[in-house]
Order: C-alpha cells, then structure tokens, then sequence
C-alpha cells in the first residue's frame, strides 16, 4: 500500500538532510524498515477508512540511523487539520 508510488522501491528510504548518514554494518535496517513498513500499510487502511486519500496523507516506512524502524505521517495541512479535528473528537482511552 505505502509502494504505489512511482519510486515505490526507495519510498521511505531518506538518503538526504542531517539526519542521513552513512548505514553501519551489522545493523538490520532492513528488518526494520520491513516492520515500520506493516504499521505503515496498517495506518494507510485506517486512514482510508476514516475517508481520507493517500494522496493527500499517507504514511510512509522509513528507519532512523540506529536501525530503528519509523513511521512517518507526510500530509498536506488541510488533511492533517481534518485529522488533529478527529483525533480530538474522539478521545481514546490513552491505551497505547
């Protein structure tokens, strides 16, 4: 769901800006990535649900320079103000 992009194979693969640096071996960001990737696609069907586009906000699968997996939601503002406005109609339990 998060590779329907056109550069579906890099997607969430940040090779540029301060944050980027050289991988270390012996990491698994692979792995990572792979699981950030589930939590993605699972996010992308929420949103869909809730009647939002992909192509106005998605998230995407990506890991930090540890190895950690990451998912991050990109959006334009309008759909993320419609999605803070859910969020706070519909207070959860603080359940994580």
């Amino acid at each position: 769901m998060t590779g329907a992009g056109e550069n579906w194979l890099s997607d969430g693969i940040d090779d540029s800006g301060p944050d980027c640096g050289l991988w270390v071996p012996g990491v698994d960001y692979v792995g990572a990535w792979r699981a950030a990737l589930e939590s993605a696609d699972r996010l992308n069907r929420a949103f869909l649900g809730a009647g939002f586009e992909l192509s106005e906000m998605r998230a995407v699968a990506s890991t930090n320079e540890d190895g950690r997996g990451v998912v991050r939601v990109t959006g334009w503002p309008d759909a993320v103000e419609r999605l803070a406005g859910f969020l706070e109609s519909h207070p959860g339990d603080g359940a994580a």
